[in-house]
């Protein structure tokens, strides 16, 4: 694929208290996701969370839309007071803007990548929930997650794949139009597929933790661009 041709891909942003290259507040997106979208023959370009976007008009020229991992949603995105004192990271206009995006994306079939707290975005903003804190939370945590379908529409040729996970939340009540489509060996569940007119899958795991070394996590990222090239502009 020709630099000229690739498809622009948008990360939403996560805002962050403070980084070394900002001194104060900045707005990250990781860079290893960010190599592995370019890798597999995307532009990835961070978006800037905002408040009421009007995404046609801010994504015109775009053709996928990737959201990454970050922060807990807050609880009353999906009906519930907080429970627990392990909460973090919680930005309502982070969780805004999120849900904005995700819901958009599916309304207009454009290719969608969710990653961890991405993929939490979606089930809320399917009308889901979440399960606030984990027994035994996946931090630093690697498992085999097994594939119980649609693994060829993820760019996969393994029914079991090694995956790197960092999250101490998981899905609870599926949203509307979620199919559980992987599970961990404890029984979590790690992928879903999202109804829409386009591409669009959820993972819980982080294929970009090791993407240079797992063949099977870089197909993601291919699979995913290939269907962004595929897809009309907006």
């Amino acid at each position: 694929m020709t630099q000229s041709a690739r498809p622009r891909i948008a990360i939403l942003g996560r805002f962050a208290e403070s980084t070394s290259a900002t001194r104060r507040d900045g707005l990250v997106t990781a860079l290893r996701l960010a190599e592995a979208v370019y890798t597999a023959g995307g532009e990835p370009l961070t978006m800037l969370p905002v408040a009421d976007s009007n995404w046609d008009e801010r994504l015109a020229g775009f053709q996928g839309v990737l959201l990454p991992g970050g922060g807990d949603v807050n609880p009353r995105a999906y009906g519930q007071e907080p429970i627990t004192e392990e909460i973090y990271g919680v930005h309502d206009l982070q969780d805004a803007a999120d849900i904005s995006l995700a819901k958009w994306a599916i309304e207009r079939g454009v290719p969608l990548l969710s990653i961890c707290r991405g993929t939490q975005v979606v089930n809320v903003a399917t009308g889901g929930t979440l399960v606030q804190h984990m027994d035994e939370p996946h931090r630093h945590h690697i498992h085999n997650v097994t594939i119980e379908s649609h693994g060829a529409d993820l760019g996969l040729t393994q029914h079991k794949v090694e995956s790197s996970c960092y999250h101490h939340q998981m899905l609870d009540r599926l949203g509307e139009g979620l199919e559980v489509i992987a599970r961990s060996e404890e029984g979590t569940i790690e992928a879903v597929s999202i109804r829409s007119k386009g591409w669009a899958f959820g993972l819980q795991w982080h294929p970009e933790d090791n993407w240079t070394t797992d063949h099977e996590q870089a197909s993601i990222f291919k699979k995913f661009v290939s269907e962004a090239a595929k897809a009309e502009k907006i």
